[in-house]
């Protein structure tokens, strides 16, 4: 099958899950469909680029399903002006979408490899608003913010309540919560006041976060 055919299909499938859904804003969709997914996946992964399941990338990481990263970044509810911090940068994709959506993303891994990837994709692409940094995420980023939005691809294994003072007033953090091993409550919390709102928006199953950086790769 004709390669460019293939991916307009299978985001044309995306599109129709996301709107089966409710979760189809235009500016998202837009942000998705400007953003070339196979890009950020090994020539393996292309014809299902856009499929639910995660996929394989380097450093024994994954990429989110597309649907799960569409939710998520309906969910966080970006706003044009926001100050983005992610933790797990994975691919870059995630960041590489959010960056049409909101004024400035700070992504960080602890891979030296995904992050030098990240980069490199960011520039091949021409994305300026994107600062990639390799550092431990397990405690945020406390010298970068506030940030508007907080976003974690790592699971904490209890409310992350030390990211309260890394947010904005009425900022959101989106964050799996929940054991290592097994499902994890994929929590949506709202600063007010000093304290957080929270909200599970669904059930995920990713990995732990993980204290300091990777010393080899």
């Amino acid at each position: 099958m004709n390669t460019a055919i293939d991916d307009r299909e299978g985001f044309a499938a995306f599109l129709l899950r996301l709107r089966g859904r409710g979760t189809a804003p235009k500016a998202l969709v837009a942000a998705f469909e400007a953003t070339p997914r196979r890009g950020f996946l090994s020539a393996q992964f292309h014809s299902v680029a856009w499929s639910e399941g995660m996929l394989p990338i380097e450093c024994g990481e994954a990429i989110e399903g597309a649907d799960l990263q569409a939710a998520v970044i309906a969910a966080l509810a970006i706003e044009p002006g926001n100050r983005v911090l992610e933790i797990g940068t994975g691919s870059g994709y995630t960041a590489a979408v959010m960056s049409r959506l909101a004024a400035r993303i700070v992504t960080i891994d602890r891979y030296k490899t995904l992050t030098e990837q990240a980069k490199q994709r960011f520039e091949a692409l021409g994305i300026s608003n994107v600062i990639v940094r390799q550092a431990d995420g397990s405690n945020g980023l406390h010298n970068e913010g506030p940030f508007d939005r907080i976003l974690a691809w790592a699971a904490f294994d209890s409310l992350p309540r030390f990211l309260l003072d890394q947010l904005s007033s009425g900022g959101v953090v989106i964050a799996p919560i929940g054991p290592e091993e097994g499902e994890q409550v994929l929590a949506k919390l709202t600063k007010v006041g000093s304290r957080f709102e929270r909200e599970d928006i669904g059930m995920v199953r990713l990995q732990p976060v993980l204290r300091s950086v990777a010393a080899v790769i």
